[in-house]
């Protein structure tokens, strides 16, 4: 997808406000994208990514839904989006974690994981795909993870959601590229956010060739890529940022 140089770009980064998604809008918006971000509620975390990307010059809104609320979702994108149907750029981002054995593993921790991490994924992303097919031309970015590609003990709903959005990106990408609608998935391994903090590292490093955790600038940096120009022959392929976790 070539972006004119005078059209205003804009990305919509699903779960946008902390960690990971935090540092994909910053990295947008230094890309020349205004951001759009969504989070569950308007709260200080979504207060300091306004003030990041505002820095960087660009263009911030938020959008406040649970991804599991169609409804809501429908709603906002109307009055966000309106005749132009759709962003540039979607990146998928919404996540959660219920780590438990399978054994042990409630019903709630398993619905919860596949309704946040897939389920999401359909309700967030299915409603802005028409509007792309009409334009001809859209980027969509999944943010999977390693467990979804080698699987996790203790995050059996988890790594089943990851692999679903892997296979949900390599299907539609078959769907929609001759509309060129270009479709990827990134696949973090350990990353340091709020989400890994109490795991301990020297459990973790060992099994990492580069002996330490990544940082959420890393992740970003691969999203920039697969949004940006020098990605237009990509398509349909998972992009992992691990540090050797999985080759």
């Amino acid at each position: 997808m070539n972006f004119p140089e005078n059209k205003i770009r804009t990305a919509l980064v699903i779960g946008g406000v902390r960690g990971i998604g935090r540092a994909v809008a910053q990295r947008l918006a230094q890309d020349g994208f205004d951001i759009v971000a969504t989070a569950r509620r308007c709260d200080e975390m979504a207060r300091e990514t306004e003030a990041l990307v505002r820095n960087s010059g660009r263009g911030f809104r938020l959008l406040t839904f649970d991804v599991r609320d169609r409804a809501a979702i429908q709603a906002a994108y109307d009055a966000e989006f309106g005749e132009s149907g759709a962003p540039d750029a979607v990146v998928y981002n919404a996540g959660v974690a219920r780590d438990n054995l399978w054994v042990f593993m409630g019903p709630e921790e398993w619905n919860e994981v596949l309704e946040v991490n897939l389920g999401g994924f359909y309700n967030t992303v299915q409603p802005l795909l028409f509007g792309m097919l009409a334009r001809k031309s859209g980027r969509i970015v999944a943010v999977s993870s390693v467990s979804g590609q080698v699987g996790q003990a203790g995050q059996v709903n988890y790594s089943a959601a990851k692999a679903g959005l892997i296979g949900a990106v390599r299907a539609l990408a078959r769907e929609v590229g001759r509309k060129n609608v270009l479709v990827n998935a990134v696949a973090p391994g350990f990353i340091a956010t709020e989400m890994t903090r109490e795991v301990p590292l020297d459990k973790v490093l060992p099994l990492i060739p580069l002996n330490r955790p990544g940082a959420v600038d890393e992740v970003a940096g691969a999203v920039s890529f697969l949004c940006g120009p020098d990605s237009g022959y990509i398509h349909g392929q998972v992009l992992a940022v691990n540090g050797g976790l999985a080759m």
